[in-house]
């Protein structure tokens, strides 16, 4: 084989190694997890249903294929999404999915469509929306995701406080809920909740992650 043979099998060989890193669907939830906020190894195990070893296990094949980082704090190890670029790759991954494969689409009709089959709001809508205060945007994540990052005015409900904290909600405006992506059911719960109490409730296209890739602004506890 030829030097210049080498090295393009060498690239390739590259490729495949990241590619292999994506190549569990484990590891694609814990990313879809890490893209709304930085967590430990504990945190992920808990809300994956992982063991911490299997966990740890996951995140070292991520790290090693350059898709996550870890730092150190005490006796814990916190991981984050390396950068937007993997989050880009995950979102063309679940595209080409949807595209290419009919399980895919079937789930998603099972899973969420016949949970709401009502036209989500697209960010920039909801932006202009937001900037002329005719809605009340529902964050129903967890208080730890939303503390590391919201959309702008968005109240924190988590789906499991949602039927106790009906009372907080304004009844005369629109609420449009959010979670952790396309195909996070949490919004979709949320929704059903709200309409079924007589609010006029749609949920936001996409989550966190894909509103903040889109360059809408997102705020913190330390900035609102």
């Amino acid at each position: 084989m030829s030097r210049t043979a080498g090295s393009k099998q060498a690239l390739f060989d590259q490729l495949a190694r990241v590619a292999r890193a994506f190549g569990n669907g484990k590891r694609l939830e814990l990313l879809d997890f890490l893209a709304q906020a930085e967590r430990t190894v504990e945190a992920l195990a808990e809300i994956s249903g992982l063991s911490v070893a299997n966990t740890s296990k996951h995140l070292q094949s991520l790290r090693h294929a350059g898709l996550v980082h870890a730092r150190r704090d005490g006796l814990h190890v916190w991981y984050r999404m390396a950068g937007e670029d993997v989050l880009e790759a995950v979102m063309a991954l679940r595209e080409l999915a949807g595209a290419r494969l009919a399980e895919v689409e079937s789930l998603v009709t099972d899973y969420l469509t016949r949970k709401d089959d009502m036209e989500p709001v697209a960010a920039a809508e909801l932006m202009a929306r937001i900037n002329d205060g005719l809605v009340t945007v529902l964050d129903v994540r967890p208080e730890a995701e939303y503390a590391q990052g919201h959309l702008p005015s968005a109240v924190n409900i988590p789906l499991s406080e949602l039927e106790k904290r009906l009372a907080h909600l304004p009844q005369e405006r629109e609420i449009i809920a959010y979670c952790r992506g396309p195909w996070c059911v949490l919004s979709f719960d949320a929704v059903a909740c709200l309409r079924n109490r007589g609010f006029r409730a749609r949920r936001l296209e996409g989550g966190l992650p894909e509103w903040r890739h889109g360059g809408y602004p997102v705020s913190t506890m330390t900035t609102d």
